[in-house]
């Protein structure tokens, strides 16, 4: 490479070589077996309740290893731009896009802490999460959703860091 292209070159993207995992973190939230099998309501709500939960599971993943960690601020900023599009497409005006991103960002971070703690105690607390923070058609199927959400995290656990980047996630 010449000195003239490094110079002027423009810098990579660091949220770039996230791309991958947000796309394949998508893809799973859109499973239809969240939404058949597990209750989710295949609504605006239901659907990103999915996204966000499935981006929390991911994130967990991300925060148990150190190569990956540091990257988990990548994946939320790459939410927060796919958000942002996602309401100026519905026809929310920028003087509310902020507040409603905001709005978006605290429900993505209070999901988190909930799921951890739903993990962290391998009991009913990760039930009792996806009734409060799941808009789910039958609150019964609770516990079907959770299962599913541990056989995820189970998933993602057993994918190397470098899978994870690739979004290969089986």
């Amino acid at each position: 490479m010449s000195l003239f292209d490094r110079l002027f070159r423009k810098p990579t993207d660091p949220r770039e070589a996230m791309r991958p995992l947000w796309h394949r973190t998508i893809e799973i939230a859109r499973e239809p077996e969240w939404y058949r099998h597990c209750g989710v309501a295949d609504t605006l709500e239901g659907r990103f309740d999915m996204v966000t939960a499935a981006l929390a599971v991911v994130m967990l993943r991300m925060e148990g290893d150190p190569e990956l960690a540091p990257r988990t601020a990548y994946l939320t900023e790459i939410f927060v731009e796919d958000m942002d599009g996602q309401l100026r497409q519905s026809g929310v005006g920028d003087l509310v896009v902020g507040k409603k991103i905001g709005k978006l960002m605290s429900t993505l971070g209070g999901r988190l802490g909930a799921y951890r703690t739903g993990f962290a105690d391998n009991g009913p607390t990760l039930e009792e999460a996806a009734r409060r923070n799941v808009t789910l058609t039958d609150e019964a199927l609770a516990r079907q959703f959770a299962d599913r959400l541990r056989a995820l995290r189970l998933r993602l656990d057993a994918t190397s860091a470098d899978a994870m980047l690739a979004g290969d996630i089986t």
